[in-house]
């Protein structure tokens, strides 16, 4: 399964693109401002969309994104997300007001978007891949996710997403029970903003180093949504962490094979 990095940042700045991945090329978890490096040509090709919750630097993307495939595709992209997150797009983003109601148009009979509600613990099968909806811990109701190719034995490697999320103890039995190929983590913001960060409900390295301390070892460990101007700061003093993982920062762009 192919992975590639559209956007892994907390907020936008010149080379900063919100969050956004792209599996193999028809699925995408969570839809930031990363996603408009696709061509549309790509954006056509996306069956399915996994948002984590309803913050606009996870969504931003699906209303164009539906603007802009609406006369490329034969049957709808489905967006799988929580009830409320369903709930709270259609309310403030799809509303007629914001922007149109893509679930409705070009037709009811056969729009463009359709949601597709789901729930921590349900496994989905969503064309060749195997997805897991994770527990997450944030300010509105959210999720993580874990996702392999094809049927999942003993040995199959999964790429987890913990999706935005301060201290979650509930994820780490979960993680426990597979292999993970590529466990990719949030740490939007220095320690220096510790008490911003449990407020937000994010990881600071502080924290973060808390939560490995749950992990299985020697994991391959990936950070994401930092924001930019704590960037910097963020990675030295996750470079000052003594933990049994391998740690590095995603940058958008880049691709990985799990």
């Amino acid at each position: 399964m192919k992975i590639r990095v559209l956007g892994c940042s907390g907020a936008i700045a010149a080379g900063c693109k919100t969050t956004a991945f792209l599996l193999d090329d028809d699925l995408l978890v969570d839809a930031g401002t990363g996603v408009g490096d696709l061509t549309l040509d790509e954006l056509a090709c996306i069956d399915h969309i996994l948002v984590s919750h309803s913050h606009l630097d996870h969504i931003v993307s699906i209303p164009l994104l539906a603007d802009s495939v609406i006369g490329r595709r034969h049957r709808p992209v489905t967006v799988h997300a929580l009830p409320a997150t369903i709930e709270a797009m259609r309310r403030h983003v799809l509303n007629d007001v914001i922007w149109p109601d893509f679930s409705r148009l070009p037709s009811v009979e056969a729009p463009v978007l359709r949601f597709a509600p789901l729930a921590v613990g349900q496994r989905l099968r969503l064309g060749d891949k195997t997805v897991e909806v994770l527990p997450a811990e944030h300010t509105v109701p959210a999720v993580g996710y874990a996702v392999c190719g094809g049927t999942p034995t003993p040995d199959t490697p999964w790429w987890v997403y913990t999706g935005d999320t301060g201290p979650n103890p509930a994820l780490w039995p979960r993680v426990a029970a597979r292999r993970i190929g590529m466990l990719v983590i949030e740490t939007a913001f220095s320690d220096h903003e510790r008490e911003l960060a449990a407020l937000s409900q994010h990881h600071c390295p502080s924290s973060l180093r808390r939560e490995l301390d749950r992990a299985p070892p020697n994991l391959p460990v990936y950070l994401t949504h930092a924001k930019p101007g704590e960037m910097s700061c963020i990675a030295e003093q996750v470079r000052a962490l003594e933990t049994g993982q391998r740690i590095a920062h995603l940058e958008a762009g880049q691709v990985f094979e799990v």
